[in-house]
């Protein structure tokens, strides 16, 4: 008797969440962010251009052929330079709206682009493990709600 094809597999019965944790959603948000920050934080350091692509599809209206446009996302920095002190300061957001890093506190503060990479490094990891679930909680509400009927 032959052996099945399916018999060399390990099957399971498992079923498929349909619904991700908001909070996981969030993290995951935020953290894309971060990244792109991290990558134009470089090309600040060396003195270039940070470009992100997007590539959409849309139909020509007089031919009715569907085209391939390229166009640059726009970006904007997370960190300014103070005015008082010539430091460069980091503030995450989360849409529109600043986020407390601290109790009062709503910027990191650094010196150098070196720092600047560093820094955003050390909230790109404060936002993996979870460590501003609650601010971004909080921000997520206030930019709803913006979206709520009075």
């Amino acid at each position: 008797m032959a052996s099945s094809v399916l018999g060399s597999l390990k099957l399971v019965n498992a079923v498929r969440e349909n619904s991700l944790d908001v909070v996981l959603i969030r993290r995951q948000k935020m953290t894309t962010k971060i990244k792109e920050q991290i990558e134009m934080a470089k090309c600040f350091k060396n003195g270039t251009k940070y470009e992100v692509k997007r590539v959409r599809k849309e139909r020509d209206e007089l031919s009715g052929e569907l085209l391939t446009i390229e166009s640059s996302k726009r970006l904007r920095q997370m960190w300014f330079t103070n005015a008082e002190s010539g430091k460069i300061c980091i503030q995450l957001r989360y849409s529109s709206k600043v986020i407390d890093l601290a109790k009062g506190k709503n910027s990191v503060e650094v010196t150098s682009a070196d720092e600047l990479i560093s820094a955003l490094d050390t909230l790109l990891r404060a936002v993996e493990v979870g460590e501003l679930d609650a601010q971004l909680t909080l921000a997520s509400e206030a930019v709803k709600e913006r979206f709520r009927k009075s």
